[in-house]
Parts: structure tokens; C-alpha cells; sequence
């Protein structure tokens, strides 16, 4: 379904003679989400996977490496999707220098993020034909396919949606598709399993709650934006999506996880995206996972001011002051 709106000059998608030269910044908030995601700079090779080898082959049962196998290709494949849309549309299409950065430093984290998920899967699964079938899921994994053609119905530039619909869908990707399998590998966290695993799932899950609250900025950015009715049409498809995801494709019972908890966690995240986006909560549910309060998908809490997995490339959110050399400190 193409939403119709009402054409009118967008002003971050109109041609900008000046977008050559980043000074002086004239979108602020969007450019303080750029240096936030820029602070938040990592690696693969800062995960230690040693340890998960162990857990992987003696503490896990057949269920449960079954299911993060499907979790794993289910990310490898969509930071796939992400990236595609980000380069092939939303960069070309953005024409402010601050959403520019931000995009072009999304582009870069969401290949770390891809050749993580690749890295686990090629160091936990050791039979090639399977660890071929992760790789391609999607086109075996037919719940995983689902989850891209949807996605693709929604933000692909061939879709005809208007900016702003797709901004909405792109933010609901990386906020709804993403939000139970993250919560699931931290139900192992809290089993004190795969520390490598949880360690990255930490680092990225952080990364997309960034991601998804800079679309919903963009989001007000936006003059024509679409009704509340095209956005819960969005928002509510992608929840069914999701929750048929961990009731049939991939039951979080394989990891001792109860089903309707899951359904309700991914309500109230996509609770927490509607208000972010400026509309009324249409679930109205409360968070059933204490596990995951202190681990938000908004990323804001405490998220730069200490680096464990809160982590922070030093010196990168400084203020000028900070920078500035005194000799009136306290001894």
C-alpha cells in the first residue's frame, strides 16, 4: 500500500549548495547524535570469544545452539538490508551535512556489526552446510525472508513511499525486528552464558537504540509527515511479524523463555517507539523483563559515561571546556 502526502519542501531533502562544507553547524541535536555515535566506536576484535567455545559445546543443549544459530543469521542478514538502504537511499536522499555524518558513521558501525554476527557464526557453527544454510537465510529461512520483504515493501526507494514513511519503517526495523532476539541473548547474559555473545549483543544492541531514536529525530524533522493510522499500520505489522517470529518460527520456550512474556516485551518496545515518534502508546503494557531495564534500546541512560560495554572513545563528547588546560582544580 503506497501512503499518499501531501507534497511539500521538505528542507533536509532539499538540494543544499553549502553541503560541501560541514561549519558552521546548523542542526545541532542532529549533530550531537553524530558525536554520540562516534563515541560509541568498537570493534570485533575486542569480543573475547574463548570462553563461548566451552559454553557453546558443553553448557548449551541442542536447543538452544539452534536457536541463537537462527537469531545470528537473522542479524547477519539484516545489517545487510540496513546498509543497502542507507547507501542506495537515505544518504543520497538527506541533504543536511549533520544527517550526512551521522549516516555515513551508521554505514560504518553496521559493517562491524555484520562481520561480528558472521564471526560468531562461522566460530560456533563448525559443520560447513549448516553454517552455509546461516549464511544465506535469507533464502532458507522463510520466517527470516518474511522479515525482509516486509522490510523492503517499506523503505526500498522502488516502494514509492514518501521520505517520511519510510523513516518510520526504517526506525521501526531496527527498533521492533531487533528487540526480541536482543532480549533473548540477554536472557543468557543472565545465565552467565557466552559472555562473548553478550558482550557484542550489548555494544550493538546499544548501536540500534542510537540508530532508531536519530530516525524518529528525523522523523519531527520532517513538515509532511504521515498520519497516526499509516504509522500504527506500520508499527502494528511489524509487531505480528515479530511476535509469530519467537511463537513458531524460532519459540523462545528452545531457551526456556515464556512466549507470551516475549510478545508483551516486543509490545512495549514498539510502545516506547510510538511515543518517541510523537503518537499515543497502543499497547499499553509494561515492560515484563527486568533484565532489560538496565539494558534500554534507547541507549541514553548511562550509555557515555563509563566503558565496560558502556563504552566511549575517549575525549570524542568533550566540550571545549573540557579541552581547556586550568591549574585551578582541587588537590
Amino acid at each position: 500500500m503506497k501512503v499518499d502526502i501531501q507534497p511539500g519542501e521538505e528542507i533536509i531533502l532539499k538540494e543544499n549548495p553549502r553541503r560541501f562544507c560541514l561549519f558552521p553547524i546548523k542542526y545541532h541535536e542532529i549533530w550531537e547524535f553524530y558525536k554520540k555515535a562516534e563515541a560509541s566506536f568498537w570493534t570485533a576484535e575486542e569480543v573475547d570469544l574463548s570462553k563461548d567455545i566451552l559454553d557453546w559445546e558443553e553448557k548449551l543443549n541442542k536447543d538452544e545452539r539452534h536457536f541463537i544459530g537462527r537469531v545470528l543469521a537473522f542479524f547477519a542478514t539484516s545489517d545487510g538490508i540496513v546498509n543497502e538502504n542507507l547507501v542506495a537511499n537515505f544518504c543520497d536522499e538527506v541533504k543536511i551535512g549533520e544527517a550526512k555524518c551521522f549516516y555515513g558513521f551508521q554505514i560504518m558501525i553496521e559493517n562491524i556489526h555484520s562481520e561480528m554476527y558472521s564471526l560468531l557464526i562461522d566460530t560456533y557453527i563448525k559443520d560447513p552446510v549448516e553454517k552455509e544454510f546461516l549464511f544465506n537465510a535469507i533464502e532458507t529461512i522463510p520466517q527470516i525472508k518474511t522479515k525482509a520483504d516486509w522490510a523492503f515493501k517499506w523503505i526500498a526507494n522502488e516502494s514509492k513511499q514518501p521520505f517520511a514513511v519510510r523513516i518510520v519503517a526504517f526506525a521501526i526495523i531496527e527498533g521492533i525486528f531487533f528487540s526480541g532476539s536482543f532480549a533473548s541473548i540477554f536472557w543468557l547474559k543472565k545465565r552467565g552464558l557466552m559472555p562473548g555473545l553478550t558482550l557484542s549483543n550489548e555494544f550493538i544492541t546499544r548501536d540500534e537504540g542510537l540508530h532508531a531514536d536519530f530516525g524518529c529525530l528525523l522523523f519531527h524533522h520532517m513538515i509532511n509527515q504521515p498520519p497516526h493510522e499509516t504509522v500504527l499500520q506500520i508499527l502494528t505489522e511489524a509487531v505480528e511479524i515479530e511476535q509469530s517470529f519467537f511463537r513458531e518460527a524460532l519459540p523462545v520456550r528452545l531457551i526456556g523463555m515464556n512466549e507470551e512474556l516475549m510478545c508483551q516485551y516486543v509490545e512495549f518496545v514498539a510502545d516506547r517507539l510510538m511515543v518517541s515518534l510523537g503518537f499515543p502508546k497502543h499497547y499499553n503494557v509494561s515492560n515484563p523483563f527486568d533484565f532489560m531495564d538496565l539494558i534500554s534500546l534507547q541507549g541514553k541512560t548511562n550509555f557515555f559515561e563509563k566503558r565496560v560495554s558502556d563504552y566511549q572513545r575517549a575525549g570524542v563528547m568533550n566540550t571545549k571546556e573540557d579541552r581547556s588546560f586550568t591549574l585551578d582544580a582541587d588537590f
